[in-house]
């Protein structure tokens, strides 16, 4: 089951969570900038606004307040003040000991202790910012001094004047800023998704023809080339596979001309040398019938000659064979046999049976099509492998495998009780000339036999494969398809036709 992809591993989804990011980022910090400046800028413009407006206010009222006033004066006072500033919405307060005027109680109870205790030791307006009821407030007190000449310090003359300001309005400000800077920032992000579209469907789309042509490049098709356009670093990109694909190209050509060149010529030698051995095996036959009437010397040469002669034979035939396969000029002459009677037979026909333990289905339990005489190929080289380099006993065994498709196969395994294979042998035990061990480099095989075993089961659309068994001995199993459909469909129409 075919794992599902993840959410951002394409590079379009990443470039554009990527910009829109950066977007956001951007948005929120020069916002974040922006809003604190303006916030900063538009309460503290305020904040001087009303502050020397209500200094202005309370130098007037000094001037005309006596040193020690009375209830009377402070709201006098305070109604100065108010007087003053008719438009502001000013709550205005006026305390000297435990005397106190006011315009409203009320908003007076927004005076923080702090704020108390500073203005009754500071000689300069005091401050704060304040929220009630959800509203923001600023409060500032300011005590009414004189001077005192001798030092030239400001007195406290003990009379404080307070103000209490909604500022509703800048509060207003501030979230209009609020606002904007929000439209702002999906404004900023709808950008930059576009932005992000545009510039991955720049990036992406040479990207996809670099995909579609190392596709067509392991495909098989090495003349495929990229369009270059531009001087960055896609481009360079494009021009590098070019180039690379130019000299795979040129590499892929001129080894298969090698390729091709080796198998003429090995086909073209085993050709030429078919003639003249199959006249010297005529020959040696004629000499191994007559040696026994020569001395011992000159019949111990003749059966040497006569033996080279055959294994030059057999290395021609399967170099012949070989050369076949590799040009793809093999056709297999399909038949639909008993696989089971066939393995029979080809035990039968060199003599086998008593050398090799088998365990065989009945008749017609296993019939499938197959080239009768390559599956004999097959079998006469596993067996044949077996006895040489392994040891007894050698069994050959049958059966059948089905898939959860439907599929079956005939499983055929040749093992033997022998030392088995090397495991650095392994890897290459199907290669053509390799011999596993120095002493099978000087044995009569040619070490062609297992791979015209392979070329012979793949061409049955088959399957082999080598291991060592556990309690010793080697183990070669070939799996063959089984076409059974097509048999009985076969046999139906036979049988309509009787």
């Amino acid at each position: 089951m075919a794992k599902a992809p993840l959410p951002l591993r394409g590079l379009r989804a990443r470039l554009v969570v990527a910009f829109a990011l950066v977007a956001v980022a951007s948005s929120l910090s020069t916002g974040a900038l922006a809003f604190r400046e303006a916030r900063t800028g538009v309460l503290q413009q305020s904040q001087d606004s009303v502050i020397q407006q209500f200094r202005h206010s309370v130098d007037n009222v000094a001037v005309y307040t006596p040193s020690t006033p009375g209830q009377e004066d402070l709201q006098a006072a305070v109604n100065h003040v108010l007087y003053d500033n008719p438009q502001r919405n000013w709550r205005v307060l006026a305390t000297y000991g435990k005397l106190r005027a006011w315009s409203t109680s009320a908003d007076f109870d927004r005076l923080s202790p702090e704020l108390l205790r500073s203005v009754h030791t500071t000689p300069a307006a005091v401050f704060q910012r304040v929220n009630a009821d959800g509203h923001p407030w600023l409060v500032v007190g300011m005590p009414i001094t004189y001077a005192n000449p001798p030092s030239k310090n400001l007195l406290l003359s003990g009379m404080v004047m307070y103000l209490v300001v909604p500022q509703d309005a800048e509060n207003g400000y501030v979230q209009a800023m609020v606002s904007g800077i929000e439209r702002a920032t999906l404004v900023a992000l709808a950008l930059a998704v576009v932005l992000a579209l545009l510039a991955a469907s720049g990036v992406l789309r040479p990207v996809r023809a670099l995909r579609r042509a190392t596709r067509r490049m392991a495909e098989g098709h090495l003349d495929v080339r990229l369009a270059v356009n531009g001087s960055d670093e896609l481009a360079d990109l494009s021009q590098s596979f070019n180039d690379t694909a130019a000299a795979l190209e040129r590499s892929v050509a001129e080894l298969r001309r090698l390729e091709a060149q080796a198998r003429r010529f090995a086909a073209d030698v085993s050709h030429e040398l078919r003639t003249p051995l199959t006249a010297m095996a005529a020959l040696t036959d004629v000499l191994d019938e007559n040696a026994l009437h020569h001395d011992r010397e000159t019949g111990d040469a003749l059966r040497l000659i006569s033996e080279g002669t055959i294994r030059l034979s057999a290395l021609v035939e399967d170099l012949m064979e070989i050369s076949r396969f590799d040009a793809g000029a093999i056709e297999p002459n399909l038949d639909e046999v008993d696989l089971a009677e066939s393995v029979r037979r080809t035990l039968a026909s060199r003599g086998w049976q008593d050398q090799v333990e088998t365990d065989l289905p009945g008749p017609g339990v296993l019939r499938t099509r197959v080239d009768p005489r390559r599956l004999d190929v097959v079998m006469a080289n596993l067996v044949g492998n077996a006895l040489r380099h392994g040891a007894p006993p050698v069994r050959l065994t049958m059966s059948v495998r089905e898939e959860r498709s439907g599929l079956a196969w005939a499983v055929i395994e040749v093992s033997d009780s022998g030392p088995g294979i090397a495991e650095e042998a392994m890897p290459h035990i199907f290669e053509r000339f390799y011999k596993a061990g120095a002493s099978r480099t000087r044995s009569e095989s040619s070490g062609l036999g297992l791979a015209i075993t392979v070329e012979n089961v793949h061409l049955h659309g088959g399957r082999i494969s080598a291991a060592n068994q556990p309690w010793g001995g080697a183990a070669f199993t070939v799996e063959l398809p089984l076409h059974r459909e097509s048999s009985t469909a076969d046999d139906d129409a036979a049988a309509g036709a009787r």
